[in-house]
């Protein structure tokens, strides 16, 4: 498969006003995950790593978790990686969701759920890309 056959089966990339408006918000997505998420994860804050000790995980996981909020994060706005990247931080929310209901008090069990619907966006509207990544792949091996 070519790259111009992977991309005229892909659905069209969204234009105009739709477009600007999935940026932004892949954008903002981003700088969620990157900042006010990941970061205090990767320096083990201890506001992070006490949410980590509650789920009986520890540091180990909570710098991985870290690790891959900010690879999503910089994945969301790199286009080809775009497609990928929203539902593999869905995967991390859904964790999130179930960590919050069966180890954490519950009373942010709908943090998760937004940004899951909020990534969700973006994976429909980005979904043309993972038939670019898939024929990048395919030419390296």
């Amino acid at each position: 498969m070519t790259t111009t056959t992977a991309q005229s089966t892909a659905a069209p990339a969204l234009s105009g006003r739709a477009g600007i408006g999935v940026w932004t918000l892949q954008i903002v997505l981003a700088l969620f995950f990157a900042i006010p998420s990941a970061a205090p994860k990767l320096v083990g804050h201890a506001s992070a790593a006490e949410s980590f000790d509650a789920i009986g995980l520890g540091d180990w996981f909570m710098y991985l978790v870290g690790a891959l909020e900010l690879a999503g994060a910089i994945g969301l706005v790199i286009p080809v990686l775009s497609g990928v990247s929203a539902p593999a931080l869905i995967g991390l929310m859904a964790g999130a969701f179930v960590t919050q209901l069966a180890f954490l008090d519950g009373q942010y069990w709908f943090t998760p759920v937004i940004f899951a619907v909020l990534l969700a966006v973006v994976a429909r509207a980005r979904r043309h890309h993972n038939a670019q990544l898939l024929a990048l792949v395919r030419t390296r091996m």
